[in-house]
């Protein structure tokens, strides 16, 4: 299954993009998961949605062709970082690439909510007209990674916690069937 990741964190060792570098190793068998730079994309500018910039129409095209969407995000100020934000604002646009599209949702974090308040605003954006992203459902959708500093292989960036990695797996095999039913 072909699965576009986006991360919404920058930082160069961002969590979030630890979580997902260990989702791509760890479900290699199960998923294709391109994780497109989404830092490289122009900030969203409404004179451009016609003909937008070359990087813009390969990251909307990926999107068009990929069976489903992971998005994993960290929380700022208690929402989803700009950078994220700015991704989903070009997909909303002429060709709405996310309408009907299967989306799962997580983040990790450091501190102890797991960027419960940045998931609950991504869940209102994904649901926007211009969007209309087929989220996984509330009860099999809550992946919320808190203290994941404590949950990560300082060495190998790898998310190495066992109780994590198995909670992990089964939200991913619901994804999976979620993603090939809808």
């Amino acid at each position: 299954m072909n699965i576009v990741t986006l991360v919404g964190s920058l930082r160069k060792n961002s969590f979030n993009m630890q979580v997902a570098k260990t989702m791509q190793e760890r479900y290699k068998d199960k998923l294709n998961m391109q994780i497109p730079d989404i830092g490289a994309l122009p900030h969203f500018n409404q004179d451009d949605e016609l003909d937008p910039p070359q990087v813009v129409k390969d990251f909307k095209a990926a999107i068009a062709n990929a069976d489903g969407v992971i998005i994993i995000t960290p929380e700022y100020n208690w929402s989803v970082p700009g950078v994220l934000k700015n991704a989903l604002d070009w997909t909303s646009r002429v060709e709405q690439v996310f309408i009907g599209k299967p989306v799962m949702t997580l983040g990790a974090t450091p501190g102890m909510m797991g960027t419960i308040r940045a998931q609950l605003h991504l869940r209102d954006i994904l649901v926007a007209p211009g969007i209309q992203a087929n989220i996984l459902p509330p009860g099999a959708n809550e992946i919320l990674i808190n203290t994941v500093q404590q949950k990560v292989d300082e060495q190998t960036g790898q998310l190495d916690d066992e109780s994590t990695l198995s909670f992990l797996d089964s939200k991913i095999e619901a994804f999976l069937d979620f993603a090939k039913t809808n």
